[in-house]
């Protein structure tokens, strides 16, 4: 079995329209009949339009939202299965980065509160110096300076929090993390530099990665495998450079032939 087992997982939602004397109830279909699998250690990309399930799937895997139907089997045990005390337990294993880190951090928090309080969700017994040595190694490890551990998310650049979202991500030690549209927020100079300091951490930490973006240029550079979503389903799988050279799916070529393309010059 692989690391993450997702089989025909189903998260549906139900929707009331047309007026108080005449409702309608109908079912929105977010996840509709999803397999797939993730190998330790893989940086497996998830990719389609806006409204296409995406965001929803990396939540129900998280479990912040229960799925309707279906097995999320991560490391041998069934999450779908758990009840709520122990999915909030289990948690500490699979851990997510969010699209926006200002919204995603506490503002009133400075960087060492923020990365201690995630640190005892582990380890409740570390304290004093051990604590501040825990805080400056994860902070080293996503690039950031220590000294700048009692400043709060306001003092620093966009790319800056988003490495503050990352180690906070990494202080329960996860074995699993979803990164929702982790780049989309920043600018294209400073993407780079969060894309190559995640491929690192995957290098140096072993870690195992579900990367979630509408943006096909990076999921090209980060992924080794390729999910392609479609209106609550998986159209299109593969490794990377072989999805982009012969893609199958009709949808997948649409997404393929977005993506903008320099003019020739002369």
């Amino acid at each position: 079995m692989a690391y993450l087992e997702i089989r025909d997982l189903q998260t549906h939602f139900r929707k009331r329209t047309g007026s108080i004397f005449a409702p309608i109830t109908e079912t929105i279909r977010a996840v509709d009949g999803v397999d797939l699998s993730l190998e330790k250690g893989e940086i497996l990309g998830l990719v389609g339009e806006s409204g296409c399930g995406k965001s929803t799937l990396s939540r129900t895997v998280m479990q912040l939202v229960r799925p309707t139907a279906g097995s999320i089997v991560l490391d041998g045990e069934d999450l779908a299965k758990l009840p709520p005390a122990l999915v909030r337990k289990r948690r500490l294993d699979f851990q997510m980065i969010f699209q926006d880190p200002y919204a995603s951090l506490n503002p009133r928090m400075t960087v060492f509160a923020t990365l201690a309080e995630a640190i005892r969700q582990r380890h409740p017994e570390i304290k004093g110096v051990a604590m501040n040595e825990g805080v400056a190694r994860l902070m080293e490890t996503v690039g950031l300076d220590p000294r700048f551990r009692k400043k709060y998310p306001h003092e620093f650049s966009g790319g800056q929090r988003q490495r503050i979202a990352i180690a906070r991500a990494l202080a329960p030690e996860p074995k699993l993390v979803i990164a929702d549209e982790p780049v989309s927020a920043l600018d294209v100079s400073i993407q780079s530099q969060i894309l190559n300091l995640l491929k690192k951490l995957r290098a140096d930490l072993g870690l195992t990665m579900i990367f979630i973006t509408h943006d096909l240029g990076v999921v090209r550079y980060i992924a080794d495998r390729i999910v392609v979503m479609h209106r609550g389903k998986i159209v299109e799988q593969g490794e990377a450079e072989a999805l982009f050279s012969a893609p199958r799916h009709d949808y997948t070529k649409k997404l393929l032939a977005a993506i903008p393309r320099l003019a020739a010059s002369g």
